[in-house]
């Protein structure tokens, strides 16, 4: 893989490990190849086992549609771990957050993998602000949609910039819980968040989870006629899907 290089953790020292672990709050961990800890568990039961570069889900992404090369925008970064996987495929990925310590905590743990995103905050609900996402290939969008408070619009302003394909990973609503409408005319759950200080949560008081096929459809409004489904099961939240959407064949 591309930009990969296993030995820059392992050139950390022990000390300097020890001090990057204490000065930011880190709500996941991952280790190098010595078995040392870089990052904490959110607490037991959450974010309590080792994170994977890259996820499979990643992988998966890039056989079917090649990473190699290709410009990425991940949306919601959290602390760095998938972009540290995006980062072993290409080298041009950029990645947001709408909290500034998660983009601390990303530009630090990328850093102790020895690869250099271009990372900045970014309020997803704010049009204005997602217009100025540069245009990419490819979209990682895993675990934002079903915390905005306005999710259709996003789509509507964010689908544009992509030019090939995208990973969509995100909780969604069954018909049956669908009890509201929006001025779109889409039926959507509304799901309540816990705001800023939460970093597992939305911003905003409240989210809305959209149906599946409305996703679907307005992915197919933009373009993206390729569909290959990893994942859709019901977790504890509810019912949650991981799929890849393409404008291209895929390559598998």
């Amino acid at each position: 893989m591309e930009n990969e290089n296993p030995s820059a953790f392992e050139h950390l020292s022990d000390l300097d490990l020890e001090t990057l672990n204490n000065i930011l709050p880190w709500k996941c961990f991952t280790r190098d190849s010595l078995g040392r800890v870089l990052g904490k568990q959110a607490w037991n039961g959450k974010r309590s086992v080792e994170q994977e570069i890259p996820d499979p889900r990643i992988i998966k992404l890039h056989h079917l549609v090649g990473l190699n090369k290709k410009s990425i925008l991940e949306v919601g970064c959290f602390e760095g771990v998938h972009t540290i996987g995006l980062s072993k495929f290409s080298s041009e990925v950029y990645a947001v957050d709408v909290r500034i310590e998660n983009v601390v905590k990303t530009l630090g743990r990328s850093a102790a993998y020895g690869v250099f995103p271009k990372v900045f905050t970014l309020n997803l609900d704010d049009q204005i602000q997602v217009e100025l996402v540069p245009e990419v290939d490819v979209l990682h969008h895993v675990g934002v949609l079903y915390h905005l408070y306005d999710p259709v619009n996003h789509l509507k302003s964010i689908l544009p910039k992509v030019k090939e394909a995208l990973l969509l990973d995100t909780h969604y609503a069954t018909p049956e819980m669908a009890n509201q409408t929006n001025i779109s005319g889409l039926n959507y759950f509304e799901y309540k968040e816990f705001g800023y200080k939460d970093v597992f949560s939305g911003i905003n008081p409240t989210s809305k989870w959209l149906l599946l096929d409305d996703i679907k459809e307005t992915l197919k409004n933009h373009g993206f006629l390729n569909f290959f489904t990893i994942k859709n099961e019901h977790e504890r939240n509810g019912p949650r899907v991981s799929l890849v959407a393409s404008k291209k064949e895929f390559l598998i």
